[in-house]
């Protein structure tokens, strides 16, 4: 069963036009779910609003948004609200393109794919979608989707592309912010190598296919053990790393990783020695000199 578009509207870049739909990227058909049950009568409970200094339902013809001013709140109807919602043309205008090297991935919000609407469309896309890919560069556009204005990153993938919501720069915080009380050190000698050499072991491929929710897994495992009369399962502590033992847990998971494989980079690392070896190595040489 094909899947059924979010939306459906025009790419332009010029005069170049195409008829495009986008599709979610992401489901949460498949994670685990709850209800809340009333829990002396096993029946499932409702949401209502109520007035916070009466106690009493408020009936939805009577609820409307407002804005605090730090006195009575200023109350909009919801006509004024829509009036400030800009008006879609249903269209993805294209205004640059960008290296893909550029592309600070902290601004990306949803992501969509973006395919031909119908076939009259389908050329067009496929060159729009092939220069890109030739230059290696994103489509920077913008549109009014889903009753908002938003900024869009488009790029090729496969046969189709991906269009993805950004976050507008005043939605970022700074990072200095977060960063601001990390004091500077200077991480060198055994402990630095010890860590290059951790990383190269772990060395892969970006694979999402290849980790589980294990959050989710827990879920179902827990929905599982009640549904059969199991007792639950209880979750393992976790083993903190103290500062003072920080070389420690470097050296042990250093030669946690088994015997690598001759030939291969693991392997490679090993027959030059691992900076732990080459550690005691030079301290064996100094004390006989």
């Amino acid at each position: 069963m094909a899947p059924r578009a979010n939306w459906k509207g025009h790419l332009k870049l010029g005069e170049l036009t195409a008829a495009v739909a986008l599709y979610s990227a992401a489901t949460t058909s498949e994670r685990v779910s709850f209800n809340m049950i009333n829990r002396k009568t096993g029946h499932r409970i409702e949401r209502h609003f109520v007035d916070s200094e009466t106690g009493k339902p408020v009936e939805r013809d009577d609820q409307v948004k407002g804005y605090e001013t730090g006195g009575d709140p200023i109350v909009f109807e919801p006509e004024e609200i829509a009036a400030a919602m800009p008006e879609s043309d249903k269209t993805i205008a294209v205004d640059a393109f960008v290296p893909c090297a550029q592309i600070d991935d902290i601004y990306l919000d949803g992501s969509y794919y973006l395919a031909p609407a119908d076939r009259h469309a389908e050329e067009a896309f496929a060159l729009l979608r092939e220069g890109m890919r030739a230059e290696k560069v994103a489509a920077f556009a913008h549109a009014v989707l889903f009753r908002r204005a938003r900024l869009l990153l488009i790029r090729p993938e496969g046969e189709g592309m991906i269009a993805s919501t950004l976050r507008f720069a005043y939605e970022m915080r700074s990072a200095a912010e977060a960063f601001e009380g990390i004091p500077e050190r200077s991480i060198e000698g055994e402990m630095l190598e010890l860590a290059e050499h951790i990383i190269q072991s772990k060395a892969g491929r970006f694979d999402p296919a290849a980790f589980d929710d294990r959050y989710d897994a827990a879920l179902a495992e827990l929905v599982k053990a009640k549904i059969e009369g199991r007792e639950l399962p209880k979750p393992k502590p976790v083993e903190r790393t103290k500062s003072s033992d920080l070389l420690a847990a470097l050296r042990e998971s250093a030669g946690a990783g088994g015997k690598p494989r001759r030939g291969s980079a693991k392997g490679r690392t090993a027959a030059r020695g691992t900076p732990e070896r080459k550690a005691r190595g030079t301290a064996a040489r100094q004390k006989a000199g």
